[in-house]
Order: C-alpha cells, then structure tokens, then sequence
C-alpha cells in the first residue's frame, strides 16, 4: 500500500501541523475564551447569590415590618374591644336607669292604686256593715215583731263580720 509507504515522509509534517492546530487551539479556546466563560459563569454566580440574598434581605424585612403591625392591629383591635365594652356597659348602664325610673313610676301608681283599692274597700265594708245592720233590724222587726235599736245591730253584725 502505497499510502503506509509514504507515512514515514509525511509523519513529520503531520505531527508539526497536528501541534499547530492543537496549539491554536488550546491558545485560542483554552486561553482566550474559556477564562472569560468562567469569568461570565462566576459573575453569573455572584449576581445570583447576591440577589438571594438581597431578596433574604427583604423577605427578613418584610416579616419584621409584618410583625410590628401585627402588633399595632392586635393593640387597635383590643382598643376597639375595649371602647365596644364600655359602650355596652355604658348602655346597660342608661338602661338600667330608665328602668329604675320606669319601676319607680309603676311602683308609686300602684301604690297609688292600693291605696284607692284600699279606701274603696274600707268604704264598701262600711257601707256593707250599714246595710247589713239595717237589714237585720228590718228582719228582726218583721220575723219577731221587735224593734231593735241602730247602734244595737251595728254592733251586732261588726261581730258576725269580723269576729
């Protein structure tokens, strides 16, 4: 094979462009551009750590800013609570005054109405133990023929009645 035969001529010439190419290449690539992919890289990198934690930052911000008005809304939620339960006591308060007041008016006319009761009572008994003497003394005059006196009967049926 002529091909193997001419191997031996052109090793030489194919090793020393062999060494060129590969030394271009690793200049040119592993020199020249690979330095600046890493570089790219770790600024990419960089830029990615500093955003989480800048973002870290803020999220940290954030929950401090969250909790302080937690607190406020907790401290305006008790003051609410607190005006809500002096309003109620406050109305329960004026309620009980108008019903004190309105208790007092209806306990006063019904003392009003006992006493009226108790007069007309006093006046209807007094009237009951007239009639009643009058009629015993009508019956004893017609039943034995008797004649009784007013202040006898009287005293009669104020016995009968209450004792």
């Amino acid at each position: 094979m002529p091909q193997i035969s001419q191997l031996a001529a052109t090793y030489s010439s194919q090793v020393f462009w062999l060494l060129i190419f590969f030394g271009f290449i690793f200049f040119v690539i592993g020199r020249g551009m690979v330095p600046k992919v890493m570089a790219t890289v770790e600024a990419r990198d960089k830029q990615i750590a500093d955003d989480l934690a800048a973002a870290d930052a803020a999220r940290t911000a954030a929950d401090a800013e969250e909790a302080a008005w937690r607190t406020q809304e907790n401290a305006r939620r008790a003051e609410a609570q607190a005006v809500i339960a002096k309003a109620k006591a406050d109305a329960a308060a004026a309620g009980e005054k108008r019903l004190a007041k309105a208790g007092a008016k209806v306990d006063a006319r019904l003392a009003e109405a006992d006493a009226r009761i108790s007069a007309a009572r006093q006046n209807a008994l007094g009237e009951l133990e007239k009639v009643a003497s009058e009629a015993a003394g009508a019956i004893v005059s017609r039943v034995a023929g008797l004649t009784v006196d007013a202040k006898a009967a009287s005293a009669a049926v104020k016995e009968a009645l209450h004792g």
